[in-house]
C-alpha cells in the first residue's frame, strides 16, 4: 500500500480517500487524487504571512547588531526586503545601519 500525503493545508498525517479525492478529518480540506502537490521553500514571518520580494515588515524584538554597538528597536520598519536562501533569509537595508540580513522569525508583514 502506497503512503498518502500529508494535508496540504494543515500538514496532519491522517488523510484518507474517499473516490477520487483525499479529505483531511482535522481541517476538512479535500483535493483531488490526479491533483500534484509542489513542495516549495516558501519564507514566512512570525505570524505564517508569505513573505514575498519587495514587502514592507516590520521587526518583533531588539536585534543586536553584530560587530557594533547598536541596536535595530522593535517597530522599526523594513521597506522593499529581497529573499535569499539561507539561515537569514532576508536581505534588507535598514535607514541608520545600513545594508544588514535579518532571520524571517522576527518580523511581521505590515
Amino acid at each position: 500500500m502506497s503512503e498518502l500525503p500529508a494535508c496540504p493545508e494543515c500538514n496532519s498525517e491522517y488523510v484518507y480517500i474517499d473516490g477520487s479525492l483525499y479529505i483531511c478529518p482535522e481541517c476538512a480540506h479535500e483535493w483531488s487524487t490526479d491533483a500534484v502537490v509542489v513542495e516549495e521553500n516558501v519564507i514566512r514571518d512570525s505570524n505564517g504571512n508569505v513573505l514575498q520580494d519587495g514587502d514592507t515588515v516590520s521587526v518583533i524584538k531588539d536585534l543586536k547588531v553584530k560587530g557594533s554597538s547598536s541596536v535595530v528597536k522593535v517597530g522599526t520598519k523594513v521597506k522593499n526586503i529581497r529573499l535569499v536562501d539561507g539561515d537569514h533569509d532576508i536581505d534588507c537595508k535598514i535607514d541608520g545601519i545600513g545594508a544588514m540580513k535579518l532571520k524571517s522569525e522576527f518580523v511581521k508583514k505590515v
